[in-house]
């Protein structure tokens, strides 16, 4: 995954997080708004109730005129109950019927005793006049009947000995009971009000609470998932910047090594890991740059060194030319003077002068042809004809030597000077005949690819050790007893001339093999 890529999915989770929490928060937010406003809902149901209570029982406390206003108040409070339960769908629906049915009750009773206690209102004051001897008690005894009925009943019944049956003794009765089922369901009220309040508070609470935990836990998460992101993506980028940094300083001193990448199917993980391919790429070719360079570098010592030996081979090979001409033909000369009378010692002594003043006077010839170095005339050449000429040229003995040409182009003419490429075979398959003294295979390839044509000449002979492939196309270096270490130098000269490359590998006892690459058109 790329680091653009990684740091897009970090603060993707990082912004999912926060809008987690925030959705979280907000629904939260609306939850805790609703038990807030049920909660006001239930504490004023609970108020109500209390304050239902209150004038109930400043109801039963108060004078008649006073108990007007308490009954009044009861019945405001009553209709406000109702119309708080009818308008607010939220309140549970078992409470609401609950708290439904007990106002109904309540307001059935309340209703029932107001009734009652207006009929024995009435019945005190029309029953005054037959109670004339404890007129103050009986005055009394109406005056707080509604507060206490049961007490009243049974004052009534002694002081004046009242039958059961009698209108006021019963109405205080039924009064006193229905005082007692009220209170109860004013009791009912009460509880289902409180109950409605705790419950409502439990939840408000709950999900205060759950909003609370929500902040604990994803504010956490968001900074370990962003820090631990972060933290992750700068330490494992800079960890691999600085060791691209050690490797930059290296490269700067001249070494070129390679920096490793996890394998990940193929592709760099992330920018980092593509800007650690393209170094290691530019490492690889700046390693086969300096490489070349100094192959290049060698090659144009190569060639100034050559450049230096043919002028000085040239001045050498002028001045010994004409005495060795002159020793040539005095000694032609003084061997076709003697006769028998010489000694077999100054015949044998005058044979040796020719033959090594002929093989001097080759080596001039050499010198003179390495010096010279003229520059080639370009002209199209069959390559595989100029080399069978080659060959048969040689006169090479067939038994011996077991000649091949393996070409996979009907037509491979090139363009090059034909006398210098003629030289060029001449020396690698004489070198080639002379590595294997008890014969062998002398293998010439030809292969053409684009605009290049490729040779290989290669033998089975005794080969080079190691340390000499990198002399064999110096000027007077040789491996042969009797070589002049310039055929190799004069191929190296003509193949530069042709714009191409000439290489050689050879293992010890195996054979060597030379790899020519020219240009087919100049």
């Amino acid at each position: 995954m790329s680091l653009k890529k990684k740091i897009a999915l970090s603060f993707i989770i990082s912004a999912f997080i926060i809008a987690l929490l925030a959705a979280f928060e907000y629904f939260s937010f609306v939850e805790i708004r609703k038990e807030i406003r049920y909660l006001e809902i239930t504490d004023t149901i609970s108020r109500k109730s209390f304050q239902l209570r209150r004038h109930e029982k400043n109801f039963f406390l108060f004078s008649p005129a006073k108990a007007d206003e308490e009954s009044a108040a009861v019945h405001a409070y009553i209709d406000e109950l109702k119309v708080l339960l009818s308008q607010n769908p939220d309140i549970d629906r078992a409470d609401k019927l609950s708290l439904r049915a007990g106002i109904t009750e309540y307001e059935r009773l309340f209703g029932m005793i107001e009734t009652t206690a207006k009929k024995l209102t009435k019945a005190f004051e029309k029953n005054r006049a037959l109670f004339r001897k404890n007129e103050a008690f009986y005055i009394l005894v109406e005056a707080t009947f509604i507060d206490r009925p049961s007490q009243s009943a049974d004052s009534l019944a002694r002081a004046f000995q009242l039958p059961p049956s009698h209108f006021l003794i019963r109405g205080l009765r039924e009064l006193d009971a229905d005082i007692h089922s009220l209170r109860k369901t004013g009791e009912d009220i009460l509880v289902v009000s409180k109950d409605l309040d705790k419950v409502a508070r439990e939840k408000a609470e709950l999900v205060i609470r759950v909003s609370q935990a929500a902040i604990l836990i994803f504010i956490p998460i968001f900074f370990i998932v962003g820090i631990g992101t972060l933290f992750f993506i700068s330490t494992n980028v800079v960890k691999r910047l600085m060791l691209l940094i050690n490797v930059v300083e290296k490269t700067g001193k001249g070494s070129y090594p390679h920096l490793t990448v996890p394998p990940t199917g193929g592709k760099a993980p992330d920018e980092v890991g593509v800007l650690i391919d393209k170094f290691n790429t530019m490492e690889d070719e700046l390693s086969l740059r300096e490489a070349e360079l100094a192959r290049k570098n060698k090659e144009l010592i190569q060639t100034k060194k050559l450049a230096a030996i043919g002028t000085l081979a040239a001045g050498v090979a002028h001045e010994l030319n004409n005495p060795l001409n002159n020793i040539y033909l005095s000694a032609q000369v003084l061997a076709k003077d003697l006769d028998e009378s010489f000694k077999p010692g100054v015949k044998d002594a005058v044979t040796d002068i020719l033959g090594q003043t002929v093989r001097v006077k080759r080596i001039v010839g050499d010198l003179l042809e390495f010096a010279r170095g003229r520059e080639p005339h370009f002209q199209p050449v069959h390559l595989d004809e100029l080399i069978r000429h080659v060959y048969k040229k040689l006169t090479i003995d067939s038994t011996r030597v077991r000649f091949s040409l393996d070409s996979d182009s009907l037509d491979s003419t090139f363009t090059a000077d034909p006398d210098q490429m003629e030289q060029v075979f001449i020396n690698l398959f004489t070198n080639a005949i002379e590595a294997m003294p008890a014969g062998g295979d002398l293998t010439v390839k030809v292969r053409t690819s684009g605009e290049a044509v490729s040779m290989t000449v290669s033998d089975n002979g005794k080969g080079m050790p190691k340390e000499s492939l990198d002399k064999v196309f110096e000027p007077f270096f040789t491996t042969k007893d009797k070589g002049t270490g310039l055929g190799l130098a004069i191929v190296f000269n003509i193949i530069k001339k042709h714009y191409g490359e000439v290489s050689v590998t050879s293992v010890e006892g195996k054979g060597t093999v030379f790899t020519i690459i020219m240009p087919r058109a100049l």
